[in-house]
């Protein structure tokens, strides 16, 4: 498998992934996450100018896509129930899907990512217990609850590189 950013002509098969991950989150108990049409393509165009996108790629295909910045990110400014385990330069990941059928990928997106910036910050829907099981598998720790700008809740996680 190998990770690289997203180009233009990736798009359609970014958004067939996305569509795959929503029918399966509403099968597994997430009926409320990625609602009305989210992720939009004018989202996903903006994250590839921003230079943020990535898709995971096994013998020429496309079977993952996900968002990475090291970056601030302003949701995560106040947290409830919880406090960040530090407040050091963080990468943060949104949006990552796999293709159907295919396991191990978000976990070796993730690891990439974490090999890139030993800090980061995931969120994700309460309901989403699939992703909360691979953030635990992976030595993600439970920080507290923020909430998106539309008012969403979400449960935040975060790990770090120890020494």
């Amino acid at each position: 498998m190998e990770i690289r950013k997203t180009e233009k002509s990736d798009i359609k098969r970014m958004m067939e992934i996305y569509e795959y991950a929503k029918e399966y989150m509403q099968e597994n108990g997430n009926k409320n996450q990625w609602t009305e049409g989210y992720p939009q393509q004018k989202l996903i165009e903006d994250d590839i100018k921003k230079g943020n996108s990535y898709i995971c790629i096994d013998e020429n295909e496309i079977i993952g896509t996900f968002y990475f910045g090291q970056e601030i990110e302003l949701t995560y400014k106040l947290i409830s129930n919880g406090k960040w385990m530090n407040d050091e330069t963080y990468g943060v990941i949104h949006r990552i899907a796999v293709s159907r059928n295919k396991k191990g990928i978000a976990t070796y997106c993730i690891n990439w990512c974490f090999e890139l910036c030993g800090n980061i910050r995931i969120d994700t829907h309460r309901e989403n217990i699939p992703m909360q099981k691979t953030l635990e598998k992976l030595g993600f720790k439970y920080c507290g609850v923020i909430h998106l700008n539309n008012g969403d809740e979400r449960i935040a996680f975060q790990k770090i590189k120890t020494n």
